[in-house]
């Protein structure tokens, strides 16, 4: 990847990055914000659609209030239509006069995200902004429909495949942009190529999660490659560490460690909306955001993420998504 050299962080910046607790709980934003000068503005989004998986809950909900707010027709995602139900109520009631639309199917389902895409495609003229927000974990290994496990279907394949059909709506935008919710915690990751499906050795739900986040990052600097000449950007974030429902009931000891200095819902979106609401930032395509900066995607050791390895990661997304396509329909 070539070298971005905008938007850096100063000196304090990365040192609070590096401190991890510091700079990924509330004392790291408190800090940051004092020097943000660039707020999205009211109706900085008008006209806009936003697309936006995992959105009925945590960060996701929390974005979709900030993006409607600024405007953005949002589309709002799950996988459950009273989950979706109760969400777009909170919505209307949080932001009168929002325009908040109900997307419901599976991300991790190829099939589903072919046929709801078709679909979309047909509704809307353009995408501002496409959101990979949606996000699971597990406590044991499952596999969906198609076999693949649940995880890097839901972080990685099911994306994969959402970009690849949404491409030309983005394009039609004009400013169009990718943006993939990652984690902090794909810097304890390698990029897994030889098992990306975790069939070897004993599942962890949390480290399937960082693997996969790991594979997000990468995949956005590939995207990032391939989108530059048609003018869609691509990036990827992290939020830091989040209140949300998925760490209460997940991690609920980490939560517990660090209930006194974790961030609010709406800390945690505040990149993904920035990323969202402001120019497509073409010429930073590719890179990892926390806090309205870009960070290093590795630290205390290589990620070992070669030529070889994106190239074997990229080509086993194409070979899943197209054999998923393959299949005869059993809806």
């Amino acid at each position: 990847m070539p070298e971005r050299a905008s938007a850096e962080p100063g000196p304090v910046d990365r040192a609070l990055d590096r401190s991890v607790v510091l700079g990924y709980a509330r004392p790291g934003y408190a800090w940051r914000q004092r020097g943000w000068s660039d707020d999205p503005q009211p109706g900085e989004l008008t006209g806009k659609r936003v697309l936006l998986t995992g959105a009925t809950s945590g960060i996701g909900l929390a974005a979709a209030k900030a993006l409607g707010a600024l405007g953005a027709t949002v589309h709002v995602h799950g996988r459950d239509h009273g989950r979706i139900a109760d969400a777009l109520a909170e919505l209307s009631a949080d932001v009168p006069g929002g325009t908040f639309i109900a997307e419901c199917f599976d991300v991790s389902d190829l099939e589903a995200v072919r046929s709801w895409a078709a679909d979309f495609a047909d509704r809307v003229p353009s995408l501002h902004a496409l959101v990979h927000n949606a996000g699971t974990m597990t406590h044991e290994r499952t596999e969906t429909e198609d076999g693949h496990e649940v995880t890097l279907a839901a972080h990685v394949l099911g994306p994969f495949l959402l970009t690849e059909l949404l491409t030309d709506l983005l394009v039609a935008d004009g400013a169009g942009r990718v943006i993939f919710q990652s984690s902090g915690g794909m810097y304890n990751a390698p990029l897994e190529v030889d098992d990306p499906e975790y069939r070897e050795g004993k599942f962890s739900g949390p480290k399937a999660y960082a693997r996969t986040k790991r594979m997000q990052v990468v995949l956005a600097e590939l995207w990032a490659d391939r989108l530059r000449p048609r003018g869609v950007a691509v990036h990827s974030t992290h939020p830091g560490w989040v209140d949300t429902p998925g760490v209460r009931t997940h991690l609920p000891k980490f939560h517990a460690v660090t209930r006194l200095i974790i961030r609010s819902l709406d800390q945690g979106a505040d990149t993904v909306v920035w990323l969202t609401a402001g120019p497509n930032r073409i010429e930073q395509t590719g890179g990892f955001w926390h806090d309205r900066r870009l960070r290093p995607t590795t630290y205390l050791r290589p990620a070992k993420d070669g030529p070889d390895e994106r190239r074997r990661l990229w080509s086993y997304c194409e070979s899943a998504v197209a054999a998923a396509g393959a299949k005869p329909s059993a809806r």
